[in-house]
């Protein structure tokens, strides 16, 4: 669009809101009573979805923008097609009924532009920002993966080095391709007993910054995941101070911690400890729809209008309103009793994880598995099944058979559970009835008969890197059955999931090591992502 089409498109809003009885940001509503007769009415009253009346309300802003637009008796001639629901499949109808249908509007005028916000969008997001502690908050509609690549491409131009820990969500991978930033990776803490990484520590940071600047370069910025999917926490602080030392902004993917610091039993959140970027899924421990997630800001090392173009690059046109409303409500929830709302999640956490730790056979992960992580998410409960001869996915398969017990997170030795605002007692009761089972029912409790099939090591220590991830994504490719692939150049992601963690990553040399971690885990139940063949047969390299 050229500049005069977005002159006129601006004007043509402008006067569109005017009509519609919006008040814009900064004038009194007295000021606005002399507005024309295309007013918006309800079937009470005329209603003006504005930060004032919302809070009078107590509706957050952004639910009362949509509340207001799709109680209209309005002629529809606008996306999406099925016209506030008068043409919703009947199927989905039955399934969900009709409000979601006649709540999914568009980018109408009353309910603002995600991409230039300056009503209902732009106050949720200022308030979400006073309640999590950010100088800026953006509404992602493209989940925290959204979020990571934008920090990442806000941060790191092509050629500049981002260093950030092996076991890095595959957002973080995408991002480098997007941006042509060069990894400089820290290989995490491993705990072969768990077969789980740990965070990263100071040290690890400090190392890398160090020979970075050996070889003449400085990291563009440092990416840290905290917590990991199992709660693990690292020393955020301590790593931003240094960071900020050499002038380094931290970007934290904190997907797993959003409700991080509305409780004192919960650990600081990112911000708190002098991240300047942290991305959080509000959906997965607080309560907005799935594919929701905000991304905060806190200082001035990162440009914020490049946050925003990234944003403007990587998000859809086209947000859907259930999902940015969704955040909004989400915020309020937390802002209505933010100091108690999580004391009975808490309690049941806790009083499960004693339950659990008294139940023969079955080993409870706690902070001192990892030496240098003192820290661990108390919402999230990790059971190891290896003494009853049992990996994480044969636990898993009876909980869900003998108990409807669904968990969050399985791995190769155990299972993580989730706790959350809507967890009830009948539920942890239902789990640790299930896990006793599992533990009656078991007949090797001793240590010599524990089982040895897991691996001795993680499987990405001995990584060789021959391409950076943008370079082989570009890069000419084939496919090779897998015993021919060792030794070459891979060129697909490959990750069992969740958690989403990528064993090989373009670009990298396929080790035996990788391979055979990839073919026992598959052969234990795991989802193989990111490879053409999710069976294994075959593996795609880098034909150079």
């Amino acid at each position: 669009m050229n500049i005069k089409l977005r002159v006129l498109s601006l004007l043509k809003r402008k006067k569109e809101r005017s009509e519609r009885g919006i008040i814009e940001p900064g004038k009194k509503q007295d000021e606005r009573s002399n507005v024309g007769t295309a007013k918006l009415i309800t079937k009470d009253k005329i209603l003006a979805p504005t930060s004032e009346i919302s809070q009078q309300n107590s509706i957050p802003p952004l639910v009362s923008a949509l509340k207001t637009s799709a109680d209209q008796n309005a002629a529809s001639f606008h996306f999406p097609g099925h016209n506030r629901g008068r043409a919703a499949p009947s199927s989905l109808v039955q399934l969900i009924g009709l409000k979601p249908f006649v709540h999914d509007l568009p980018e109408l005028p009353e309910l603002d532009n995600l991409f230039s916000p300056e009503g209902p969008i732009l106050e949720a997001q200022k308030q979400a920002a006073k309640l999590f502690g950010s100088s800026e908050t953006w509404f992602l509609v493209g989940g925290t993966t959204c979020g990571i690549q934008a920090a990442i491409l806000a941060t790191c131009s092509p050629g500049e080095y981002l260093i950030l820990p092996r076991n890095s969500h595959l957002s973080a991978i995408s991002s480098m391709v997007l941006s042509g930033a060069i990894p400089k990776y820290i290989i995490p803490q491993y705990d072969c007993l768990w077969d789980i990484p740990g965070g990263v520590t100071l040290s690890q940071v400090e190392k890398a910054i160090k020979e970075l600047q050996m070889e003449g370069q400085k990291a563009a910025a440092v990416f840290i995941t905290s917590p990991t999917y199992h709660g693990i926490c690292s020393n955020v602080s301590d790593i931003s101070k240094l960071c900020h030392s050499y002038g380094i902004p931290v970007i934290v993917d904190e997907a797993h911690g959003a409700h991080f610091g509305f409780h004192d039993q919960l650990p600081c959140s990112a911000l708190q400890q002098g991240a300047d970027l942290a991305v959080q899924s509000t959906h997965k421990v607080l309560s907005s729809l799935t594919q929701s997630s905000m991304l905060h800001m806190s200082g001035n090392i990162v440009d914020v209008e490049r946050i925003s173009r990234c944003l403007q690059t990587l998000q859809s046109t086209s947000p859907s309103y259930l999902l940015l409303a969704s955040l909004d409500a989400a915020r309020a929830q937390i802002s209505e009793e933010s100091e108690s709302i999580f004391n009975n999640a808490i309690d049941l956490a806790v009083e499960t994880k004693n339950i659990i730790r008294n139940i023969p056979g079955i080993s409870v992960l706690d902070a001192p598995v990892f030496s240098s992580f003192s820290v661990i998410d108390p919402l999230r409960l990790t059971f190891g099944f290896w003494q009853c001869r049992l990996s994480g996915f044969e636990a898993d398969e009876i909980l869900y058979r003998d108990q409807g017990v669904i968990s969050e997170l399985v791995g190769t030795r155990s299972i993580t559970f989730a706790v959350n605002l809507g967890t009830c007692r009948d539920h942890i009761l239902r789990l640790a009835s299930g896990i006793r089972n599992i533990s009656t029912a078991s007949l090797s409790f001793q240590k010599s008969q524990e089982k040895a099939d897991h691996c001795d090591s993680a499987p990405f220590t001995d990584i060789t890197m021959c391409l950076n991830p943008r370079e082989s994504f570009f890069a000419r490719k084939k496919k090779v059955a897998i015993g021919e692939s060792l030794g070459r150049i891979c060129g697909e992601l490959i990750c069992p999931y969740p958690p989403g963690i990528p064993v090989v990553i373009p670009g990298e040399i396929i080790t035996k090591r990788a391979l055979d971690y990839l073919l026992l885990v598959k052969n234990k139940g795991a989802i193989i992502s990111g490879a053409s063949d999710p069976l294994l047969s075959s593996i795609v390299v880098c034909d150079i």
